[in-house]
């Protein structure tokens, strides 16, 4: 049986999903299986897949449209890997991740979630010149909740024995367990790694380097903010029961840094009326950000506020405030 099982959820991902499992097909460590989770797609991506089936460690799952959180629950279901790993289908893996991430987990056993960070890339596979550099060590709820250290999905490696410990099966639910909340079609990845610091003993923890390429679309950042708020807002009140003092603590800092964060989605869209409603709200939330991180945070509060009197004209300076999938 393969030590790893990496799942790539892919939904008409046709333009990008062969770049994607080339990289994971390069990977130093080779005791591995790559399961793509075809989520309904509507163009070429499964005959994609399908043509890489020559390699044996790839196989191909279809399924009818169920989100990404879905996807990675089917992915996780058909894993044969005791260690399971997920890269997105529009995102890459450098060739000494999935080594560093099991040589990690090999020598730590209480860690449960590994991770590293990333570099980001544009819809050309162009680096950015901007990266996620996460926290590595000490993680603990807040530092999830408020930064997320993992940073986008393309980033863990995880032991089977951490999902085991979370799952769940609705009662609408026929065919498999949930690890992810498929009701969630976004935030669902911060929900999980939250379910797991809060019910479970299993530890965070990064390894050194940008093993990630992970891939930042151009343009209609802005019009989904309302729509991310709202779902991390439902998933604070669905975690909250779990440990409603901690959770109580927490939620303020939290909001704002999430507030903030989409405040630099909608600078670097271009939407200064929605720039400046998000970075005034986290203000008024807590000025956590502010006191802990205060040069990101005074940037964004002037680019947001340039960017609200007298558009891109004014931003050059600024406009290296690019979007985070973070």
């Amino acid at each position: 049986m393969p030590r790893v099982t990496i799942v790539v959820p892919a939904y008409n991902t046709a333009r990008t999903l062969a770049s994607t499992l080339s990289a994971l097909l390069a990977q130093t460590f080779r005791d591995f299986e790559i399961v793509v989770v075809d989520d309904g797609s509507s163009d070429t991506t499964a005959a994609i897949a399908m043509s890489f089936q020559s390699d044996p460690r790839v196989r191909l799952i279809q399924q009818r449209n169920r989100g990404l959180a879905g996807a990675r629950n089917t992915g996780i279901d058909a894993a044969a890997g005791d260690l399971i790993g997920f890269c997105d289908a529009d995102d890459l893996w450098e060739p000494s991740k999935l080594q560093a991430h099991v040589a990690h987990l090999d020598a730590s056993p209480a860690v449960g979630v590994s991770y590293a960070g990333s570099s980001l890339i544009d819809d050309d596979g162009k680096f950015l010149r901007q990266a996620q550099r996460p926290r590595l060590t000490g993680v603990d709820a807040a530092h999830i909740l408020k930064r997320n250290p993992i940073g986008n999905g393309s980033a863990p490696v995880i032991r089977r024995a951490v999902f085991d410990a979370i799952a769940y099966r609705p009662a609408t639910e026929v065919a498999r367990d949930w690890y992810f909340d498929e009701t969630f079609r976004q935030s669902e990845d911060i929900e999980c790694w939250m379910r797991i610091a809060l019910t479970t003993d299993w530890q965070f923890e990064g390894v050194m380097g940008l093993l990630t390429r992970y891939r930042i679309s151009a343009g209609g950042l802005s019009a989904a903010t309302d729509r991310q708020l709202a779902a991390w807002e439902a998933m604070i009140a669905k975690l909250t029961p779990l440990n409603p003092a901690l959770m109580t603590q927490l939620a303020p800092a939290a909001r704002s840094y999430q507030l903030r964060y989409l405040a630099r989605r909608a600078v670097s869209d271009g939407d200064g009326a929605r720039a400046w409603r998000m970075v005034t709200g986290a203000m008024r939330q807590s000025r956590q950000p502010l006191t802990e991180e205060p040069v990101k945070t005074i940037v964004t509060l002037v680019a947001a506020l340039a960017l609200r009197l007298g558009g891109r004209a004014v931003l050059a300076p600024l406009l290296s405030l690019k979007a985070q999938k973070a």
